[in-house]
């Protein structure tokens, strides 16, 4: 294996130790108390499956038979959880084929930042994955099941599902994805069309019939954000089947492969003889195997967060020094949408994540000896699922990629690092992602253009102010301030911008879709400037250095003046109240640093 990589994963090791193995005395703990209904008092079992048919009744008293617990964040205004509807209908009729039982255990929220992006209820967005996680923790609590089964897939919901899967680790888990939907229009064309709409050169009907055929039908958005993201990480950590992300919804392929889900979990169960809890499956390695798959693709920003708050609920400790010695030695493999011109499914075209698992083991970048839901060693995941005479089998993947100006070979890599940058200096730390930055705008030096609210920024652009070499601040966006909403709505006035010549940078404590293109952002900027972070001390006018290359984010400033700056107070109590977040407020005082994950637990 990489060195690197393995030094990296020992020093997760000795950091998680006493964490690590506290969590896995909790489990143990769990397990031992017989975690299936025979603990229940007889008034609490009836009450646990009153609602069921005779027969799931029966099942449910014989305690020989699992009952597999259903937990979906199925919506029918979300395009990826839409296809969700039918799934537990679906499962519980395999469950009843293999003997045993299956209950839909709890439903979970699902927003979209898509539709929430630049208006108020973004401001809750990231808080709840947190309420996503507590939601899984009551469906669970009802001590009913044998194993679990976890239906989402975009943004916070799949991070809040898993923080809540290994939160009752002593369960053993799967997680079933729904699938992208079609390509629609070309993403290089939705751009284009949202840049003239921004320059006032195309209509808002133009816009609205542009992003229609873009966003079009049931299905995971097809350009490599966040959902896909996470759906890439999930993956490669061996809790889905192999080769499961990728197919799309209403497929016979995607029908078969949930089947094979609910079958599968009850291999996995204690009454299986094959026991394995998955807080004892997602060890160190695990966690370091989805770093690398973040890396390796080019991923979404929001699992620099979101990979650390998972691994908190498994006893695990990361930060974002591993992701930044890891990023050094993990080549960028993929290009897909905004890192390149073709989306999720050109991706799964040549070849998918079968190819790419077996081009990083072959550079020794991934830890194939570790526990998947079908079984020990990575290497299954090399093999993709396909139909024969109606049936579901898996072959061999392809040995190299069909295209490989989509996925690259480990001896021939789109580029020699990963596809994010930790950034340091006197600003403090963040995070850039850079594999869909050029080189020549990654290093920029100029002044501060300074904006509280991401409600101003568009009046400026409009205004032909912003019309110059400029690094646009937009602080007061951190998790204690507001929630850290995403800022993606302000990635389209700054690509005119650098169209137009000027050299423009984003420097924000906020965050931005896994969809953030070609202007050099540095998010995440912590500590945040609601609790002190030296971004409450810079003034319109300032130098400021980002270099993506080198990692360097610096405020051109001496220490002295900045010594006799009063730090600036900004009222944030009109972003506190109105579209549901007043109810926020406990949770988002209790929000840790984004470095730290984000989270309130």
């Amino acid at each position: 294996m990489n060195i690197t990589v393995q030094n990296v994963t020992k020093r997760i090791i000795e950091r998680s130790k006493a964490t690590r193995q506290a969590y896995l005395a909790k489990i143990e703990h769990a397990a031992t108390k017989k975690v299936s209904r025979s603990s229940l008092p007889c008034s609490n079992l009836a009450h646990g499956f009153a609602g069921c048919c005779a027969q799931d009744k029966n099942d449910l008293k014989n305690l020989l038979k699992s009952n597999i617990g259903i937990i979906s964040s199925y919506n029918d205004m979300l395009s990826a959880h839409q296809p969700y509807a039918c799934y537990p209908e679906q499962i519980k009729k395999v469950l009843h084929e293999v003997g045993a039982v299956g209950q839909m255990a709890g439903g979970v929220p699902a927003m979209c930042d898509g539709v929430t992006q630049g208006e108020p209820g973004m401001d809750i967005s990231l808080m709840s994955r947190d309420v996503i996680a507590m939601s899984v923790a009551i469906a669970l609590s009802h001590n009913m099941f044998d194993g679990a089964m976890y239906l989402g897939v975009c943004d916070k919901i799949v991070p809040g599902l898993f923080v809540g899967a290994l939160t009752f680790g002593h369960l053993p888990a799967i997680f079933v994805p729904s699938g992208p939907m079609p390509s629609g229009l070309p993403n290089k064309e939705k751009v284009r069309i949202r840049q003239l709409y921004s320059e006032g050169k195309a209509t808002r009907e133009d816009l609205l019939e542009s992003e229609i055929a873009s966003y079009h039908t049931a299905g995971t958005c097809t350009f490599y954000g966040t959902a896909n993201s996470n759906e890439m990480v999930i993956e490669l950590m061996g809790l889905h089947l192999p080769g499961a992300a990728f197919v799309p919804p209403d497929t016979q392929l995607r029908h078969e492969l949930t089947n094979a889900a609910a079958k599968q979990i009850t291999r996995l169960t204690e009454q299986s003889g094959n026991y394995l809890p998955v807080g004892k499956m997602v060890d160190e390695r695990v966690i370091v195997n989805g770093l690398v798959a973040l890396l390796s693709t080019g991923g979404s920003t929001n699992l620099t967060m979101h990979l650390v708050s998972m691994a908190k609920s498994a006893g695990i400790i990361i930060n974002w020094d591993d992701i930044s010695d890891l990023s050094e030695v993990v080549p960028l493999l993929c290009r897909i949408y905004p890192n390149g011109p073709t989306d999720i499914n050109s991706f799964q075209a040549a070849g998918g994540t079968a190819v790419l698992v077996r081009e990083l083991l072959k550079g020794g970048l991934l830890h194939e000896d570790v526990e998947t839901v079908v079984g020990r060693g990575l290497s299954r995941y090399t093999k993709e699922p396909i139909l024969e005479n109606g049936k579901l089998i898996y072959r061999e993947s392809p040995e190299k990629s069909l295209d490989d100006t989509i996925i690259a070979s480990i001896n021939k890599p789109f580029n020699s690092h990963g596809g994010l940058k930790v950034m340091k200096g006197n600003l403090g730390r963040a995070v850039m992602k850079t594999s869909a930055v050029s080189s020549e705008h990654q290093i920029i030096e100029a002044p501060a253009v300074i904006f509280n609210s991401q409600y101003d920024l568009d009046a400026q652009f409009k205004a032909g102010k912003l019309d110059k070499d400029c690094v646009v601040v937009v602080r007061f966006q951190g998790p204690k301030a507001i929630g850290m909403p995403e800022l993606h709505k302000l990635i389209t006035p700054l690509g005119v911008l650098q169209d137009r010549g000027y050299k423009v940078a984003l420097l924000t404590d906020g965050r931005l879709s896994g969809a953030s293109g070609k202007v050099p952002a540095a998010i995440h900027v912590t500590p945040e400037a609601s609790i002190g972070g030296l971004l409450n001390k810079v003034q319109e006018g300032d130098l400021i250095r980002i270099n993506g290359l080198t990692g360097e984010m610096t405020l051109l400033v001496s220490d002295q003046e900045l010594a006799t700056r009063k730090a600036f107070e900004f009222d944030l109590t009109p972003f506190h109240s109105g579209f549901g977040r007043e109810l926020f407020g406990s949770l988002r005082n209790n929000l840790s640093s984004a470095e730290e994950g984000a989270d309130s637990f």
